[in-house]
């Protein structure tokens, strides 16, 4: 057995990078020098880490609970350790000393009918209240679990999407973080750590199968072009349809056809890019960066228009008001709303803690920040937030707000928020109010992902438990669920409501029409 250091630090990176620890990842994969290794990261499967360590768990649970002629204390295994346990001699030595005196007591206060009564006390499993109980927790833990899981199948039955409803797209080598459907056409853009964007042309004359038109992301080495091996972090379509923009882990963005040209390579940013947004008339693209800073593109020449320093640690996320005014967030716990042209923010809003998410209600001027465990809604027309809301109990990942409320399509419904956690639910928001209106308890792992349907009536979301459900808004009720094979980072609508969109894990992209029960679903 051979264990090196590279091996070690190349596990700990892919379960932050699968964990959503996106930025932890990248300062972590600076540090250990990652890139230099020589693992091939597209042969190691999903979640390793946590893999390796249940097997040795399993492996310390066997040392304590198996006598040196290979039978089992008392019969039965120990009851299971946790991992901290687990790594903690006193408690492992302390076991192991209690059964064997245990077993010690049961030699020595026994004669020759011994062995049946202590065969005779198994079932009932009440013998001094200690082995028994062990025994019949597993028992009992186990059943439970098969239990739930019949009763969830049995409740879902009417829901659960078949998996002859699910179209898999299958090509990239890595986990898909991302994906993004094209708002005029069934164009389905993913993007993967294989350093590749993908085009998936999921029309209606689509019969099983579709075309991919793969987006290499390249740097010039040499005098030739030469994979980043860089992650695809973040894409996002023009309003038109017309044009692809991606930011890559290797700071550029570029600018790709609908046909998979490139157009344009955008390169000013010093260190990787965590997001970016077109505005809504097109002709601008908002990127942010761990350089600390915001920039501006200009579309059309693929010019920086303007360079925004004024965070003093890395960018996270970003988002349009206008055509020319756009929120930035970062972990200095800064909130900047810049503008075009000026050389000073609009206004400054100081967050709690370390600001990740950042999204603009899309017709009123509000803007909504979330940090690890809290969100807060802020108007341009006073300095206080609105709302300073805390709910879940572990750390929240992304943030939606609804297609609705005035002048949006859907005028006559509530504007409302979205809200996904790693604490493996999903929370509804009267926005007006500020109360929770919902709370979605169907997942079992943490939930990554979250997108509202065009008209507002329906939820998506996706989590690590490989489910992506759909919920009523109105009622909070689970109306469609698929499981995929991989974990869900994202989950999207496309533009007329009847399919949905999800990136996994696996590296696999599948889609499906979550709502009338013919064509396919897609998820990734």
């Amino acid at each position: 057995m051979s264990i090196s250091s590279d091996e070690v630090n190349f596990l700990v990176y892919r379960y932050l990078q699968e964990s959503g620890f996106s930025h932890s990842a990248f300062t972590f994969g600076i540090e250990s020098h990652i890139s230099q290794s020589n693992i091939n990261g597209a042969l190691v499967p999903p979640a390793a880490l946590i893999s390796i360590i249940q097997k040795g768990l399993q492996y310390v649970e066997a040392e304590v609970s198996i006598n040196e002629d290979g039978t089992l204390f008392d019969g039965r295994p120990i009851e299971s350790l946790s991992l901290i346990d687990a790594v903690m001699p006193d408690v492992v030595q302390t076991r192991q000393q209690a059964y064997r005196e245990k077993l010690a007591h049961q030699q020595q206060a026994t004669g020759a009918g011994s062995a049946s009564g202590t065969q005779g006390s198994q079932p009932g499993g009440t013998k001094n209240g200690e082995g028994g109980t062990a025994a019949n927790g597993e028992e009992n833990g186990a059943h439970a679990l098969a239990n739930h899981h019949a009763d969830m199948m049995e409740v879902d039955g009417d829901v659960e999407i078949p998996q002859n409803k699910a179209m898999v797209l299958r090509g990239h080598e890595s986990e898909v973080f991302i994906c993004a459907w094209n708002p005029v056409n069934d164009l389905l853009a993913s993007g993967s750590g294989d350093s590749t964007a993908r085009i998936w042309n999921l029309s209606e004359n689509s019969t099983g199968s579709s075309t991919q038109l793969v987006l290499r992301h390249c740097i010039r080495e040499g005098g030739q072009d030469v994979p980043s091996n860089k992650d695809v972090t973040s894409l996002d379509w023009n309003s038109e349809g017309t044009l692809l923009a991606t930011g890559s882990y290797d700071g550029f963005a570029r600018i790709w056809t609908k046909d998979g040209n490139l157009a344009s390579t955008l390169g000013q940013h010093k260190g990787p890019i965590f997001a970016l947004k077109w505005n809504k008339k097109g002709n601008f693209i908002l990127s942010a960066g761990v350089d600390k800073t915001t920039i501006i593109w200009d579309a059309h020449t693929g010019e920086a228009k303007q360079q925004f320093p004024f965070h003093s640690a890395p960018a996270l996320d970003v988002d349009w008001q206008s055509n020319n005014t756009f929120a930035s967030c970062s972990t200095d716990m800064c909130i900047h709303v810049c503008k075009l042209g000026q050389d000073r923010p609009v206004k400054t809003f100081q967050g709690h803690t370390s600001v990740h998410i950042i999204d603009w209600s899309p017709h009123v001027s509000v803007s909504l920040f979330s940090s690890p465990s809290l969100y807060q809604i802020w108007s341009m027309k006073q300095d206080s937030c609105v709302h300073d809301l805390q709910a879940h109990s572990k750390e929240i990942y992304t943030i939606k707000w609804s297609p609705t409320g005035p002048g949006t399509n859907n005028p006559s419904a509530n504007l409302m928020l979205a809200s996904a956690s790693f604490d493996s639910t999903v929370r509804l928001w009267d926005v007006e109010r500020g109360v929770c209106i919902h709370t979605l308890t169907r997942h079992q792992e943490p939930v990554y992902s979250v997108a509202f349907s065009p008209d507002g009536r329906h939820l998506a979301s996706g989590s690590f438990d490989k489910c992506v459900h759909i919920w009523n808004t109105q009622t909070g009720a689970l109306v469609h669920s698929y499981r995929g094979t991989g974990g869900i980072f994202e989950v999207c609508w496309n533009a007329t409501g009847d399919k949905v969109g999800a990136s996994a894990s696996d590296g696999s992209v599948s889609h499906q029409p979550p709502l009338h029960g013919q064509g396919q679903e897609l998820f990734s």
